[in-house]
């Protein structure tokens, strides 16, 4: 079934339109959604990566790429069109994995290791999970008022096929200690300065040790790409991408909360603004660290501005997701939200992945129409009405409209 969705998913990006073919893109406009900050419109296009499709390039240094949100139509996004985060430019140019080696160590295990990729390979059963990455940030451009960051709209995330050894299964080998609080993951990617703190995180210990939580050695039945993390990256589903660290060298067990830079001064929100997974180690009275994702939805098409005839059948098409706890049902309205109706949902990947939903309605009027998804998860948390403002711009999840005209 993984393998049928992402053979379409590779059909459909090559059907998409022509601005996304592999030619190069220097000066073409970026398909940048509404609403997003009036400079951006000038400054964004579209430019291939080494590797990569034509994607929104927001910024080169370090490199932040978005993903076209015609890619979504297809429940499984090509390991080529999917987007690229960093936030340090140190970037190594290439991995040679024949010197690659992965150290688990830290004060919290009995026998450190050093793990090559074949004993990650070959040494520990491998597993597969679907799961969306999405960037912490993703829709941030979006904020009202606008806030700083990079300016993503709708495309700082990806669902793909990932497959390798469950972190905690390499964790049981090296032997963890009793009282161990936090596993802190680093990578190589790195500061230029030495004066920029480096891009280093840490897990819970629950997080870090449940079953899903995977060291991918593959994405979409290939080598990860080199600008997703090749050849490992850490894959905690559920929660926002933050934590999925890249070209992984070092995991490390302690008994101590971590004090990074990237734990205690950024990607936090503030305490109780939103109903999503604790992070108890690293919270205080004021802020806390983002954890799982909310419950949100996309339409894919029909596109913004799309014109359609009276009496034509019009297809929405779309995809939700949440932190994990399944999508319910996606609602949709036709006119502003005065109504709804249930939307088809699509075949389940699995609690984790995007869910297609579908639904179908005629034009029967000429003007305007606003089209509306409102996704409910697993345990009856739905899309909000009203953004829910934070300075970092996280979780907007705020119900957005896509307008067609109806000639």
């Amino acid at each position: 079934m993984h393998r049928r969705y992402f053979l379409q998913g590779l059909s459909g990006a090559i059907a998409a339109p022509a601005i996304l073919s592999r030619r190069a893109f220097a000066a073409e406009r970026a398909p940048l959604t509404f609403g997003l900050p009036e400079g951006d419109y000038d400054t964004a296009v579209l430019e291939a990566l080494p590797g990569k499709r034509p994607l929104i390039k927001l910024s080169t240094r370090p490199p932040n790429f978005e993903t076209p949100t015609s890619y979504f139509a297809a429940p499984i996004t090509p390991n080529d069109a999917f987007f690229v985060r960093y936030h340090l430019a140190g970037i190594p140019p290439r991995i040679d994995l024949q010197q690659w080696k992965l150290e688990i160590g830290g004060e919290g295990v009995t026998t450190p290791l050093q793990l090559r990729f074949g004993d990650l390979q070959n040494g520990y059963e491998q597993v597969s999970v679907t799961a969306l990455c999405q960037c912490s940030g993703n829709r941030r451009g979006l904020s009202t008022p606008h806030v700083p960051g990079v300016q993503w709209g709708l495309g700082a995330m990806g669902n793909a096929v990932w497959r390798g050894p469950r972190l905690k299964d390499i964790l049981a080998k090296a032997g963890l200690r009793p009282g161990m609080v936090e596993i802190v993951v680093d990578g190589a990617d790195g500061p230029v300065l030495t004066t920029t703190p480096d891009f280093v995180k840490s897990l819970p210990l629950a997080k870090a040790t449940d079953e899903n939580t995977i060291i991918a050695l593959q994405m979409n039945g290939e080598p990860l790409p080199h600008f997703n993390g090749y050849p490992a990256r850490l894959i905690v589903p559920g929660w926002t991408a933050t934590y999925w660290m890249k070209h992984l060298v070092s995991v490390r067990a302690v008994a101590k909360p971590f004090d990074g830079f990237w734990m205690k001064g950024a990607y936090r929100i503030p305490t109780g603004m939103f109903s999503t997974q604790s992070f108890a180690s690293q919270e205080n009275q004021t802020n806390t660290p983002i954890t799982e994702m909310v419950v949100n939805s996309l339409i894919v098409t029909p596109a913004e501005g799309a014109r359609v005839r009276m009496g034509e059948m019009v297809n929405v098409m779309g995809v939700a997701w949440d932190g994990g706890y399944g999508i319910r049902s996606v609602a949709v309205s036709v006119d502003g939200g005065t109504t709804w109706r249930d939307a088809a949902l699509g075949n389940d990947l699995g609690r984790f992945a995007f869910r297609p939903f579908t639904y179908r309605f005629t034009a029967e009027a000429a003007g305007t129409r606003s089209i509306l998804a409102r996704a409910t998860n697993g345990r009856g948390e739905t899309q909000v009405d009203r953004l829910i403002f934070n300075a970092a711009g996280y979780h907007n999840n705020v119900l957005r409209p896509t307008s067609i005209v109806v000639t």
